[in-house]
């Protein structure tokens, strides 16, 4: 069991929408309205979102983000042992999934402060649970690296890996990374490829490795992926 210290501060984790505003829950809208500080890695982001959830705009906006984080995650812990209560959010889904807030919820357990979660969407789950690849078990790897050397590498360590695999990638790093994919782990092996989760836009296709990537080459690349890849063995 966690202990806390005697404090009226505390550090709430607020999930927001990936794309769909009304998939923002009520619980998520009203910690949003009252907070007074939010945390948050592009100021700009949080600010237009806020705008357009009509949530009143008396709020000290923190930037937060991957190259100030180990610096803000101090910072902020003193001010929440002072009394503060901070609300951190990503600039879209779940803080510290690929986005920054890790830092900041480490020191707050260091000093045994107290954490709390707002739940929301996440990419990587939604993604999987349109999938049609198994989901009783699975890997989340974030980003893989941007050299191709090092993706290969990655794709064959784990050529043979039990359970389903979950990444992120980059419009800009889509078509490269299914090319490696495709000539590392072949052209039958199962993927689901998703863009765009809860946007007008929205695309997933699911199957083997090289019509997938035919059908993402041949669509729009706009946006964020998320790519599933099966075990060895599995096929839709």
């Amino acid at each position: 069991m966690q202990a806390f210290k005697s404090t009226a501060g505390k550090l709430t984790l607020v999930s927001t929408p990936i794309g769909n505003l009304t998939d923002l829950s009520p619980r998520a809208h009203a910690c949003l309205d009252s907070a007074t500080t939010i945390a948050c890695e592009d100021t700009r982001v949080t600010s237009k979102l806020l705008s357009k959830l009509n949530i009143k705009k008396d709020k000290e906006l923190l930037c937060y983000h991957d190259k100030n984080e180990s610096a803000m995650a101090n910072i902020l812990a003193d001010r929440i042992v002072a009394g503060e209560s901070i609300v951190l959010v990503a600039d879209a889904g779940t803080p510290t999934i690929s986005d920054p807030g890790f830092r900041v919820v480490r020191e707050c357990r260091k000093r045994k402060i107290l954490v709390e979660a707002v739940p929301g969407v996440n990419a990587a789950i939604t993604a999987l649970s349109i999938s049609g690849l198994p989901s009783d078990r699975f890997l989340f790897v974030g980003f893989l690296p941007p050299k191709r050397a090092a993706r290969q590498r990655f794709f064959n360590e784990h050529r043979n890996f039990p359970y389903t695999i979950i990444l992120y990638e980059s419009c800009h790093r889509i078509q490269k990374m299914l090319h490696d994919l495709v000539e590392t782990l072949g052209p039958e092996r199962c993927i689901s490829v998703s863009r765009e989760l809860t946007k007008l836009h929205e695309s997933s296709y699911s199957g083997a490795a090289a019509a997938v990537q035919e059908n993402v080459t041949q669509s729009s690349l706009k946006g964020e992926f998320v790519v599933l890849i099966s075990k060895a063995d599995y096929q839709l």
